[in-house]
């Protein structure tokens, strides 16, 4: 399942989010709402990682899920 899959199911997404990224908040979440870019740029923000490792992982979520 893709980031733009997940728009739909958003909330129920929003846990396995903050499974794999704890550091993030409800408010990051919801700003970033079913966007790779914006959950990378708080990805980037919050755990001090380069913006292409960020969507690295990204991918690598969507990949497992």
């Amino acid at each position: 399942m893709n980031l733009d899959q997940i728009e739909g199911k958003w909330t129920q997404i929003k846990g396995a989010l903050r499974q794999e990224w704890a550091k993030l908040t409800e408010d990051d979440l919801e700003f970033a709402r079913g966007s790779r870019e914006k959950l990378a740029g708080r990805i980037q923000e919050r755990y001090g990682v380069a913006r292409e490792d960020a969507l690295e992982q990204i991918q690598e979520w969507e990949a497992r899920h």
